[in-house]
């Protein structure tokens, strides 16, 4: 493990790394298979069509991080493609179905283990920030129902830089906008390519959050699988 630098700046990732989207994310769509009765016009378990939509989703959303689709493409996509997979075209419910995950996803408050009592250890000692390739007025919402707003001093978004995270340009403006430098700057994170590899590639150093442990050979500066880890870290 890398020696521990005197950080001044902390830039933490929120979907996977502070808001727990993926439970979040299923009490949604929980609601929203329920109300459309998708069991009976899919002819699919709830689960499964779950499944189907988080890889939809993940497709898109890396796409979106290379800058091939934007944001209105990736809304109008998922739904529609997660409903062909079982053979329904049925645009106007794609669309339906997107408005109000949006209303009701965001909303939700749950949060990654340790996520709160983390950041009332760090909050008196760094400045902490926001860095995400969320949609601005979704993470907005996520960072104030969670309780999160308050600990984060910047609050910077890919959608607000025209940016993607892993590419060097929204790292270079988080750290002009913050007024912090690369080798007093921490980023962490649960996404290797986007958060880590990113970062790295940017000159600023990386905690891979990897509450699964699954495998790589990335080069990371540290990495944890609980957030509790950053009590000793830092």
């Amino acid at each position: 493990m890398a020696e521990v630098k005197q950080y001044r700046h902390l830039f933490f990732d929120l979907d996977h790394t502070l808001w727990d989207f993926h439970t979040n994310s299923n009490l949604a769509l929980s609601q929203l298979f329920v109300k459309y009765g998708l069991e009976e016009r899919l002819k699919v378990s709830e689960e499964a069509f779950r499944a189907t939509y988080l890889q939809v989703n993940n497709a898109l959303w890396a796409q979106y991080r290379e800058g091939s689709v934007d944001k209105i493409t990736l809304r109008k996509e998922r739904f529609k493609q997660a409903l062909a997979a079982y053979d329904v075209e049925d645009e106007n419910l794609g669309v339906t179905l997107d408005r109000e995950y949006l209303e009701i996803s965001p909303y939700q408050t749950a949060l990654v283990p340790y996520a709160l009592e983390v950041l009332d250890y760090l909050a008196p000692r760094y400045d902490l920030h926001i860095l995400t390739n969320g949609f601005t007025e979704i993470q907005d919402v996520k960072l104030s129902r969670g309780g999160l707003k308050p600990y984060f001093k910047y609050i910077i978004t890919s959608e607000s830089i025209g940016v993607n995270k892993p590419h060097a340009p929204i790292f270079s403006e988080a750290l002009r906008r913050t007024g912090a430098l690369q080798g007093e700057s921490l980023m962490i994170g649960d996404n290797l390519e986007a958060d880590i590899i990113g970062a790295r590639n940017s000159g600023i150093d990386q905690v891979y959050f990897n509450p699964e442990g699954e495998p790589h050979r990335e080069e990371v500066t540290f990495e944890i699988q609980s957030l509790k880890e950053l009590l000793k870290l830092l």
